[in-house]
Parts: structure tokens; C-alpha cells; sequence
């Protein structure tokens, strides 16, 4: 099957984005380091460092060796929820959330702050963690330890306490399974009233088919009727003074010029738009990043959890092409 979208000029329009975020001036949905640090008193830091299995590194051992002060760690992949094609990183069950919070020292009112060692990678994935889960208080840190580290704020260790966590409820509204993305694979758009705009994060090349996938087996290509927006252009590197990286979010204007233009329409971005959109990318992970942008603007979206390893394992599943 072959799929070509076309994309027509794209002229931002003067951007009015107060008035679609609802975010609290108490709780942000994302900090910079400088201004959160006076808040270390009254936060809780959470590592939630994730990396491709071919990364090589360690997040646990790295938490151990520096980490923001008071910060804890959260393996993304131990709080994760059993699947039938045994993928890693699902949405964890609520008494699993719940149980992980409490041994963490984390409560239903505690304001968590989440970073990663990369910058913003696997942070946004745990947003939409505690977001589905109904936690209010919870933000990222803009740019991660890295960026930390950058602002020459200091590192720590301290010990903490386990606290009660009750088990939530988990808003399923938040999330796409297979039979949902089925629907989105056989009707386009203007075919049917239950699609939904499918945003894919993974590479272009993955997306159109062009280049491998990284796990063994899978084919690549794409969800017929999705759209390509490759995560790494919602994120701006930063180049430290010793030579080291780091991402961090791009401003509002860049995220809405750069998602309209991909989209090829600003519409679902427009305050009341009814257009539902769905995210998703190789494995779960990197479709946060979408939606972090999307909340940025203050968009509301859903992330397809298994991603392209559960809809490509299927072999029932239509995969399209434009090679």
C-alpha cells in the first residue's frame, strides 16, 4: 500500500496560547532549573531516566552517582504493566502505580518534578503516567539533569521515607489500544466520525519505511492515515561549555508552527477544535514527547501504549508504505 500526504503552506497565525493552558502558577507543567530550585523543600525530584536498549548506559547506576538533591528513581520499565505480546513499558496496573509511589515517599498531593539524563527523552512518558493516573501535582524539568548540571546548581543524596499512596484510578480515556488504531487504519478522515489524527514520533525514514526498524523482526512503515512528526523536532540541543549535549522543549510558537505545518492545518490546535489526536511511536516512549508539546499548547491527546512493536507484531495489521 502506498500513502502520500501533501502538504500545503503554512502561515502561523498571530498565537494566543494563555488562553488554552490551564495550568496553575503552582504546579507548572514544565520547570526550568533556576526557578525550580527554591522549591526543593517542598518538592520531591524523580528520576525517570530511560535509554534505547542499545544505549549502553545504566540510568540506575547513573542515579546513584549524581542526582538532584532529594531525587529518587522510577525504572520506567519495572513500573509497567503485563502485556500479551510481552512489550515493555506499558501503563502499569493502578496497585502497581500506587505500591511504586508509596515506596518512593511519593503521596497524592506531593508535587513531583521528573527528569532524565538525556534532557527531555523519557521524562514526558512518565508525565503522562502520573497524569493519566489523576496525580495534579506533577511537572518536568526542562533539559533534565543535564541542564541541571548547566545552571551549576549543586547534586546531593539524602534518605527518604516511604509514605501512603492509595490506588488510583486509571483514566483510560488517555489511552489507544489495538482495536482503537484498527479503526484509524481503514477509514481516512473524512471517511469516518471515529478517526482520530495519528501522530507517529519514531524517524521519517522508520515512518515511511525507508530504513530499518531497531527491534529484530518488525517491519517498518506506518499506521495508514497517520502523519510523520519525528520527536526530536519538538526538542531544541543545548552545547555546554565542556562540549556535552542535552535537549530541552522548544518554545510555544516553534511547537505550534512546527506541529501545524506537519498536520498541514493549525485547526486542531485552536481552542473548542473537536479533532481527537493520538500519539505513538516505536515502543510508547517517545509519543510522550508529542503529547508534552500538544499540553504545551494546551491541547488535550491520547497515547497508543504499545506503540508500532504491538501494531506491527500483528500480522493481520495493514502497514502502509510510501517507498
Amino acid at each position: 500500500m502506498m500513502l502520500r500526504y501533501f502538504i500545503r503552506p503554512f502561515a502561523c497565525p498571530r498565537i494566543k496560547l494563555a488562553r488554552g493552558l490551564s495550568f496553575s502558577k503552582e504546579v507548572p507543567l514544565i520547570v526550568e532549573p533556576e526557578g525550580y530550585s527554591h522549591l526543593l523543600g517542598s518538592v520531591v525530584p524523580l528520576d525517570v531516566s530511560w535509554h534505547m536498549p542499545n544505549a549502553s548506559r545504566d540510568s540506575r547506576a547513573e542515579f546513584k552517582k549524581r542526582r538532584i538533591p532529594r531525587a529518587r528513581f522510577m525504572s520506567l520499565d519495572e513500573v509497567a504493566g503485563e502485556h500479551p505480546l510481552s512489550l515493555p513499558h506499558m501503563m502499569p496496573s493502578p496497585s502497581l502505580f500506587a505500591t511504586t509511589c508509596k515506596r518512593l515517599g511519593i503521596s497524592p498531593g506531593t508535587h513531583v518534578v521528573l527528569y532524565d539524563t538525556i534532557g527531555v527523552f523519557s521524562s514526558p512518558r512518565a508525565l503522562f503516567m502520573f497524569k493519566a493516573f489523576g496525580h495534579k501535582k506533577v511537572s518536568i524539568m526542562n533539559g533534565g539533569m543535564p541542564n541541571w548540571e548547566y545552571a551549576s546548581l549543586p547534586v546531593d543524596e539524602r534518605v527518604f521515607e516511604p509514605v501512603d499512596y492509595p490506588e488510583p484510578e486509571l483514566s483510560t480515556n488517555w489511552l489507544r489500544n489495538y482495536e482503537d488504531m484498527k479503526v484509524n487504519a481503514t477509514a481516512a478522515p473524512s471517511e469516518s466520525n471515529n478517526h482520530e489524527l495519528v501522530l507517529d514520533a519514531r524517524a521519517a525514514p522508520r515512518f515511511h519505511g525507508t530504513a530499518p526498524e531497531p527491534r529484530p523482526g518488525l517491519p517498518s512503515g506506518h499506521i495508514p492515515y497517520s502523519i510523520s512528526l519525528p520527536f526530536d523536532i519538538l526538542l531544541e540541543t543545548v552545547t555546554t561549555g565542556n562540549g556535552s549535549q542535552f535537549t530541552r522543549l522548544r518554545n510555544t510558537k516553534e511547537l505550534y508552527e512546527i506541529i501545524a505545518r506537519a498536520i498541514g492545518s493549525d485547526a486542531p490546535l485552536q481552542p473548542g477544535s473537536k479533532v481527537r489526536i493520538v500519539n505513538t511511536c516505536g515502543s510508547g516512549m517517545t509519543a510522550a514527547i508529542i503529547w508534552l508539546a500538544l499540553q504545551r499548547l494546551g491541547v488535550n491527546s491520547a497515547l497508543y501504549d504499545e506503540s508500532w512493536m504491538g501494531y506491527a507484531a500483528r500480522p493481520e495489521s495493514i502497514i502502509a508504505t510510501t517507498t
